[in-house]
């Protein structure tokens, strides 16, 4: 059974395409199948998982960013 989700996040310190790259290395570390998908003008980081929320959220923190 598909148990895909749409998350979605504002990364206000996600500032280059180095920080979206770690932000998605970061995701697909606990989900590989995962999509991300990061939009630098907005700060918004759109992601398509079957991780928890709450261990999406985890990785985007560990990685050293803030989420509003």
């Amino acid at each position: 059974m598909d148990k895909t989700m749409t998350l979605a996040f504002r990364v206000p310190d996600m500032a280059c395409s180095a920080c979206s790259e770690t932000i998605t290395w970061s995701i697909q570390a606990i989900d590989p199948a995962a999509q991300v998908n990061a939009d630098l003008v907005t700060k918004q980081v759109r992601i398509e998982t079957q991780a928890s929320e709450a261990a999406v959220r985890q990785a985007i923190l560990a990685a050293g960013y803030t989420i509003t």
